[in-house]
């Protein structure tokens, strides 16, 4: 077996490619037309997003990664201020809404910065690189098609409604995975890093300055697998080079590694 070849997983919506920010650019149309509609007298932009994140957040814990759900999280946005206005929520307005929602689906796929040069690297490393992310097939396969991910991914691309410890299982047990030489990589703690700790698999977890509050959970650190935090994509081949340099050397990479790179966030 060749103990140099790393088997790694990487997520794709914010790890590979831009996603958040085009949300983003429709929260802040949705709050401007909230604000229109209802009046910035009786209702600020703070208000109307949090309540969205609230409603969102709630909505993608009971039924996943679906593409329909961000419109309803926006139309149920807007009847809560209406009803709390003493407004009527008016059909054409909902409308309105769930069409700007789904304009974010029809975005061009814009790749992160080196993102096929890490991806060349790791190939030339001859590691094996799989695709795990979460959504509805149809979009997240248009995105896989647009960049031609494929050519890196094969068949080892999976594509999940949920993301959480019991799917990280089932495609972990899926094909032969060696978890001492497998990694998550990955921008969410909750969906990515995570579940990967807890499938005792190694993580490094890409810090976003911006993230969705989602993501963000609490970790318990592990002893048995390595956990990196960087701050780019193009950082990735030099830390797994730089893990199985140490480990060849029989020294543990926790030791190692600057802190920068070990702190559990």
């Amino acid at each position: 077996m060749n103990t140099l070849r790393q088997q790694i997983i990487f997520d794709l919506d914010d790890t590979l490619i831009h996603c958040n920010i085009y949300f983003e650019q429709i929260l802040d149309q949705f709050a401007a037309l909230l604000l229109d509609w209802l009046g910035t007298e009786r209702l600020t932009k703070h208000e109307i997003l949090a309540k969205q994140t609230e409603i969102d957040i709630a909505g993608v814990e009971k039924v996943g990664f679906i593409s329909s759900h961000f419109a309803e999280s926006l139309v149920d946005t807007y009847r809560y201020f209406c009803s709390l206005l003493g407004r009527s929520a008016l059909p054409a307005e909902e409308d309105t809404l769930s069409r700007l929602a789904m304009s974010v689906y029809e975005q061009e796929v814009e790749p992160y910065p080196g993102m096929m040069e890490t991806l060349d690297i790791l190939l030339e490393q001859g590691h094996e690189l799989n695709l795990y992310t979460g959504g509805d097939k149809a979009i997240q396969q248009r995105k896989i098609d647009q960049l031609k991910l494929s050519a890196y991914f094969e068949d080892r691309i999976y594509i999940r409604r949920h993301k959480n410890i019991n799917e990280l299982e089932k495609i972990l047990r899926s094909r032969h995975f060696d978890r001492k030489r497998t990694w998550m990589i990955g921008n969410s703690l909750r969906t990515d890093i995570a579940p990967a700790l807890t499938a005792g698999i190694h993580t490094i977890y890409i810090k976003h300055p911006n993230e969705w509050s989602f993501n963000l959970v609490e970790l318990k650190e592990s002893t048995d697998t390595s956990m990196y935090t960087v701050s780019s994509l193009e950082q990735v081949p030099n830390i797994i080079a730089e893990s199985l340099k140490n480990a060849a050397q029989g020294i543990r990479s926790n030791d190692l590694r600057p802190a920068a790179a070990r702190r559990f966030i």
